[in-house]
């Protein structure tokens, strides 16, 4: 019975070895799979036959030892390694490997599975997937480009086929406004000729039709008639303004006209100022901040006053103001108006243009223009104007603010630095509202004055080229137009008990009863390591300790073998002798 039972021992030191022989040799073959761990198997002795319990001390007797003897070995578990195996920088946006604790998280047919293979690549559908086409999975962005934490889904980088614009919210503006420049008097002026009326040839009034509208040298001949397009053109400190059209109804009057010069030179009619002359009455007086056009009293005419400022200076031509058959009713002349006040524009002022987007990538031009208004012991005030063309309404103006200098030509304060631009029936969010910022402006001595446009914050359409994941996970696309948004989040899960983890093979890992139940988070939270994108995890296999464990396995195994050997000998030897 003995000798059977040496047979059995040895043949359970003969499995326990074998087993250590297939772990070290799983381990051999992966050495070099991406983020294989390594496994190893622990031994524990079998239940023991007790042949003497043993006896406790007395007065006359010292005690005995229980007596025991094993029946053999069993594999006690076999036991992942999952310390972190080096990192190997590859240079693929798409490989991503774990510095630290945690695994990515996978999924495939509804099953969520765990790996801490970072071999990623993107399909036809530019969806983050495994080597083995499982779904990669992480936080989805908001329609503002925020993550949603907590809502695992299939991360997508739509390289190729996402576009996006982005509307202006923000203008910086950079420069030196030359404090030594001569405060802004003068305002371009230019009047029609003698107006009277077609009816009873009084002095025209705003409320006046058009229709009854006539030279004084030609009383009974209409200027206007209905149903003629009109369209003014001319220029401001030099440049272009765009065409603007009038057209004429039986109802439209001298004042919807006035208005009409008013919005189409871009005039601003608010603003504080100083009149530079005394009050007399005269609608068409240049007020700082606060030209008009308005009938002359004095002189039936109307009178075209612009802003102050060089920059400001209005050109018209006698045939700015025509049908498209070239027909002028007005002949518009620069010089004085009937109280002697003379076309003039003078003092310091500088222009400037810039590009801005609106909400659905359309470039928009605004031209602003900055007048030395007044100069003071505290310090010197420029007024803002800012002007588009692409503004839906008729109405150039866009708006018109004070930036306010200290004694040392820093800013001290500053207003009517929101801008608005209508976009009526174009599909974009309207009206376009534009912060601008005059933070980074001076006003100190010059030869002349400077004002550029640094920074704006919005793009045209552009659509995704490249991305990059960061420590954080956050994947960040990056547009042809220079817009950078982010498009998702690389999610890590983490577990109590990572050796309560189930292999099923090709690096995945699920669940089980005892690992705990998977902890998902953001990467560098909740105990979870970073993201190292461009690189992969290696194997953790020691070759050396592998090799050692072979020579030990298998030297286990011979010695095995020689138990049950030398035990089929002597139950020879046994046989033999009852001869």
């Amino acid at each position: 019975m003995a000798l059977t039972s040496t047979l059995f021992t040895g043949l359970s030191g003969l499995d326990t070895n074998q087993s250590r022989l297939n772990v070290v040799g799983n381990n051999i073959a992966n050495v070099n799979t991406v983020a294989f761990k390594s496994s190893r198997a622990l031994f524990k002795p079998q239940f023991y036959v007790t042949e003497n319990g043993g006896t406790p001390p007395s007065g006359d007797f010292g005690g005995a030892n229980p007596s025991q003897r094993g029946l053999g070995a069993v594999v006690a578990s076999i036991e992942k390694d999952f310390s972190p195996g080096s990192i190997e920088p590859t240079g693929k946006v798409t490989d991503l490997a774990i510095d630290g604790e945690g695994f990515f998280i996978v999924e495939s047919s509804s099953t969520q599975k765990f790996t801490r293979d970072g071999s990623f690549t993107l399909n036809s559908s530019n969806q983050l997937v495994t080597t083995a086409g499982d779904f990669v999975q992480g936080f989805g962005v908001d329609e503002n480009n925020n993550i949603i934490p907590g809502a695992l889904e299939n991360l997508v980088v739509p390289i190729g086929t996402s576009t996006s614009a982005q509307a202006t919210q923000n203008v910086t503006l950079e420069g030196n406004l030359n404090a030594d420049g001569t405060v802004a008097s003068g305002a371009s002026i230019f009047t029609t000729q003698d107006l009277t009326r077609v009816s009873n040839g009084a002095a025209p009034v705003a409320g006046t039709l058009l229709t009854d509208l006539a030279s004084a040298s030609d009383p009974g001949t209409p200027l206007i008639v209905v149903g003629e397009v009109y369209t003014l053109s001319g220029q401001k400190g030099g440049r272009d303004l765009a065409d603007a059209t009038f057209t004429v109804t039986a109802g439209s009057t001298v004042q919807d006209l006035m208005d009409f010069y008013d919005q189409g030179l871009g005039i601003f009619t608010q603003g504080a100022g100083t009149d530079q002359v005394p009050d007399d009455g005269n609608a068409a007086t240049p007020v700082p901040g606060a030209s008009v056009v308005a009938i002359d009293a004095n002189t039936s005419r109307i009178a075209i006053a612009g802003n102050l400022g060089v920059e400001n200076a209005l050109t018209l031509a006698s045939a700015s103001f025509k049908t498209s058959t070239g027909t002028a009713p007005f002949d518009f002349v620069e010089g004085t108006d009937g109280n002697g006040i003379e076309n003039n524009p003078v003092g310091e002022s500088v222009n400037t243009s810039f590009v801005v987007y609106d909400s659905l990538g359309t470039p928009l031009t605004v031209s602003l223009t900055a007048v030395l208004e007044s100069k003071a012991d505290t310090g010197n005030t420029w007024r803002i104007f800012a002007t588009s063309a692409d503004d839906t309404d008729t109405q150039l103006a866009l708006g018109t603010g004070t930036v306010v200098f200290d004694n040392d030509g820093k800013l001290l304060s500053s207003t009517g630095t929101t801008i608005n631009i209508d976009r009526l029936n174009t599909g974009a969010e309207t009206p376009l509202a534009i912060g601008l910022d005059f933070s980074s402006m001076t006003s100190l001595t010059s030869s002349d004055s400077e004002l550029v446009m640094t920074e704006q914050d919005g793009s045209a359409i552009g659509s995704l080229n490249a991305f990059s994941i960061g420590a954080n996970g956050i994947i960040t696309g990056s547009f042809s137009n220079g817009l950078t948004r982010t498009l998702g989040q690389v999610a890590l899960a983490t577990f109590n008990n990572t050796q309560g983890l189930v292999d099923m093979g090709g690096n995945m890992y699920v669940s089980g009863p005892n690992s705990g139940v998977p902890v998902i988070a953001s990467p560098l939270t909740l105990g979870s390591g970073s993201i190292r994108s461009g690189a992969l995890e290696l194997s953790n296999v020691d070759l050396s300790e592998e090799f050692i464990n072979l020579i030990i396995s298998s030297t286990g195994f011979t010695a095995a073998s020689r138990v049950i050997s030398t035990s089929d000998q002597l139950l020879t030897e046994l046989l033999n002798a009852s001869r």
